[in-house]
């Protein structure tokens, strides 16, 4: 995280009566979401129609990854990057690439808290808009819809800081 971010992040007011929890007016929530929007979207069908009409279903895999900048006091963008990739036979039945991303704003989230809040809370709300297009691609590719299974994001970013930081411990 950049000092940017964190200095984005810090809570203004903290310790003043009548601030709120963390800093933040009473019933204001830590997160805002300010927009969504599709960023990028691919789908390929290389082998259509004769893979699409085929027999067995498609064999493949899901890659995810999250993605979050600064918009200095305005926010942060978080994008969730899905790439889907499925085989039939050897061959290349589907590869479907979304990223969709919102725009946050974080209010009187501490400053330790920022990276966490953009990396594992932000993807969570953006993630049944991005799985509902990776379904609706391949369906219309002429494929069953692909249901993405739930994605455990704090996980996805314990497993980031340790590639990172090897030493660090979970």
């Amino acid at each position: 995280m950049s000092e940017e971010q964190a200095a984005g992040g810090e809570a203004k007011g903290e310790g003043k009566p009548g601030s709120g929890a963390a800093g933040r007016a009473p019933g204001q929530a830590p997160i805002t979401v300010l927009a969504q929007y599709l960023k990028d979207l691919s789908f390929e069908n290389p082998g259509a129609p004769v893979v699409a009409a085929g027999g067995q279903a498609p064999q493949g895999r899901v890659d995810v990854d999250v993605k979050a900048r600064s918009l200095g006091e305005h926010g942060y963008e978080v994008s969730l990057v899905m790439r889907a990739e499925a085989s039939r036979e050897g061959t290349t039945a589907f590869l479907v690439e979304v990223e969709y991303a919102g725009v946050f704003q974080l209010n009187g989230v501490p400053a330790e808290a920022v990276e966490p809040v953009l990396l594992i809370e932000c993807p969570r709300i953006l993630f049944p808009y991005a799985r509902a297009i990776v379904s609706g691609a391949t369906q219309d590719g002429g494929y069953a819809p692909l249901l993405v299974n739930p994605i455990d994001f704090a996980q996805l970013y314990r497993a980031q800081r340790m590639r990172q930081s090897p030493t660090a411990t979970a």
